[in-house]
């Protein structure tokens, strides 16, 4: 039987297939990394500290994002019509978004 032969691939997969969010304990230079435990909230690994980037926000988009990360995780997810109200609140000073955010996570 003359069949055609089957390529040689290569046994190393390549790069941009290795996605760490997919394949947990793969990394950039794929060096296995400790998986996160099973029983732990957190399933996604922090990312490492060279790989984070190199510049601050803005007070004004790090109050909004604390605002939103406070309402999502208090299940109360923000409306669209409500993208304005976190706008305004995230112009407001530190102390007085604090006191929003303590009010927001409080039991």
């Amino acid at each position: 039987m003359t069949g055609t032969p089957i390529p040689a691939f290569s046994p190393r997969t390549p790069r941009w297939a290795l996605d760490p969010y997919r394949f947990h304990g793969v990394d950039d230079d794929l060096a296995p990394r400790s998986a996160a435990p099973v029983d732990d909230d957190y399933a996604l690994l922090a990312p490492r500290p060279e790989r984070r980037p190199s510049f601050a926000l803005a007070a004004t988009d790090r109050r909004r994002l604390d605002l939103h990360a406070a309402l999502t995780t208090t299940g109360v997810a923000p409306l669209p019509g409500d993208l304005e109200a976190i706008d305004v609140l995230s112009r407001l000073d530190d102390s007085t978004v604090r006191s929003v955010l303590r009010w927001i996570t409080s039991p």
